[in-house]
């Protein structure tokens, strides 16, 4: 086997192409964004090279055909028991020693640089953009998330790995019937003449980057992981999301104007994205526009809900949820409505999307591998 570093212009066309060759026959395959990959190995655009480093690799067999890449990493902020490095990006043919080869040389190469475990498939970034394996629901992917084939699994855990924690999306039919509990919430809080619902609009996108802070810093900042957001930092991802937020089908709460609740939910991206194979140059942005317009996307993905803690447990959400499904039923063509993951150690999170009656759609999973066979294994806590 015959290992080449990821450094010339054609090692970096081949590690972006790789997975497309080897999932070309696979219907749900989506080819993420060239520039979403280049992204995370780039020192000038990804902050995480200030307190890590990161090296790609190529895998070639005796014919000189690449059979497998991965990206190997250590970030010094990734706190855990022992000193743990990551790995993402794996890819590799259905083979067990070629895998068990590039499992290898990424645990010598985390060695070499101190580490005790490793983790992945993960990402040298935040956790919301490639992170884990597909384990379960092997459907088309949401806008960057892992997609793999189902013997990544045996791969993975016949070498050795340990799931360090599952993580679950959940999903249901928007068309489908709302649990008679909702109705009744809507129907008592709606007497509330203090309480409001409005869906998110774009000429107010300051406004409600405000009030999105406002109520995730009082609703999850403060809970596990979570992190203070300032007006600045959301203002700052509104603007990024701009030309993709679909004015139906994200909803703010009020109690006398002032901000308790929020349904954040954007179009999946896939939908169009899939059609443009990885590129976007001015081509593909002037035919993802023309998608846009003509091309029905039946599929949104939650991304954050919350609800400031006085206002928990009193129905506000299902008040909000039956305001906003009234409207985007008529308003919109979404079909299916998918969550970004939630990981096992969060049960609260978990209860809330099980709440919002949905039911798991796929599982992906963050796997470990502690370099000293004989340690005692460990999940990840219970937040």
């Amino acid at each position: 086997m015959k290992v080449e570093k990821v450094v010339t212009n054609k090692h970096k066309i081949e590690f972006l192409a790789f997975p497309a060759r080897l999932f070309s026959g696979d219907s749900n395959y989506i080819r993420p964004l060239d520039k979403d990959i280049d992204g995370v190995f780039d020192p000038k655009r990804n902050k995480f090279f200030r307190f890590g480093e990161c090296e790609r690799f190529l895998f070639l067999n005796d014919q000189k055909v690449v059979v497998g890449k991965i990206a190997v990493f250590i970030n010094k902020k990734y706190k855990q028991k022992q000193p743990t490095g990551g790995f993402g990006f794996f890819d590799c043919i259905d083979e067990e020693e070629t895998a068990n080869f590039i499992f290898d040389f990424a645990k010598n190469w985390l060695q070499q640089k101190g580490m005790e475990a490793m983790d992945g498939p993960i990402n040298f970034g935040e956790r919301d953009k490639f992170w884990g394996l597909l384990t379960e629901g092997f459907s088309e992917p949401l806008y960057a998330m892992n997609y793999n084939a189902p013997y990544y699994k045996k791969l993975f855990e016949n070498y050795g790995f340990q799931v360090y924690f599952n993580q679950l999306c959940f999903g249901r039919k928007i068309h489908n019937p709302v649990a008679d509990k909702f109705l009744e919430m809507h129907e008592r809080i709606s007497k509330n003449k203090a309480i409001s619902a409005k869906r998110m609009k774009v000429k107010n996108l300051e406004k409600f980057a405000i009030d999105f802070t406002e109520i995730y810093n009082k609703a999850w900042a403060n809970h596990g992981e979570g992190k203070q957001l300032t007006n600045a930092q959301t203002l700052k991802l509104f603007l990024t999301l701009k030309p993709v937020i679909n004015e139906h089908i994200s909803w703010f709460v009020y109690e006398n104007e002032k901000p308790i609740a929020m349904w954040m939910n954007i179009p999946d991206l896939n939908q169009w994205f899939k059609y443009l194979n990885g590129k976007f140059g001015i081509l593909q942005k002037l035919k993802f526009l023309l998608m846009k317009k003509l091309t029905k996307n039946k599929k949104m993905v939650g991304l954050v809900f919350g609800i400031v803690p006085e206002w928990q447990k009193k129905g506000i959400d299902g008040f909000m949820i039956w305001e906003g499904t009234k409207h985007f039923r008529k308003a919109t063509d979404f079909e299916d409505y998918e969550m970004q993951w939630i990981g096992d150690f969060n049960p609260k999170m978990m209860k809330i999307a099980e709440s919002l009656e949905t039911e798991v759609t796929r599982k992906l999973a963050t796997y470990r591998f502690l370099f000293d066979r004989e340690k005692e294994f460990e999940r990840h806590p219970v937040l």
